[in-house]
């Protein structure tokens, strides 16, 4: 058997993610419009309050659904060990936050970034604003 090598030809996936070409191609035929879609999904879900664990899950995940891209795995060290994630701020402060301002604001965050990410010159700043949804709607640090 040949010893194949993977440097020869370009994967299509790798540890990182999908490879630039094809997160591009997503976003060009399917991101755009599905990005759309699940942000008046997921903010509606929140607004139920019953659905708001669905609409948190789909809020975290909305720049991969958009442009493929993965999620950043974040560790720090917790009493002496390695732990995933950042540390959260309390549950009562989140949750008070979450019924006073996230609900609607995380609503008029999406909606704007959706605009910039319609035109080109608002890719940016679209991008930036999707990777803190999540932030905006229940502080939640990623």
């Amino acid at each position: 058997m040949p010893n194949e090598s993977h440097a020869e030809s370009p994967a299509l996936f790798d540890d990182r993610g999908p490879n630039l070409l094809f997160r591009v191609i997503w976003f060009i035929f399917i991101g755009w419009w599905l990005g759309g879609i699940l942000s008046g999904v997921a903010w509606f879900f929140n607004a139920t309050i019953i659905g708001l664990p669905v609409g948190l899950w789909i809020i975290n995940r909305l720049p991969t659904f958009i442009t493929l891209r993965p999620q950043e795995q974040t560790w720090r060290l917790d009493e002496g060990r390695m732990v995933r994630g950042r540390g959260q701020r309390s549950f009562v402060l989140r949750s008070i936050y979450f019924l006073l301002v996230g609900w609607w604001f995380s609503g008029v965050w999406m909606a704007v970034a959706y605009v910039f990410l319609l035109s080109i010159v608002g890719f940016p700043i679209a991008f930036w604003m999707y990777g803190r949804v999540g932030a905006v709607t229940t502080l939640f640090r990623s």
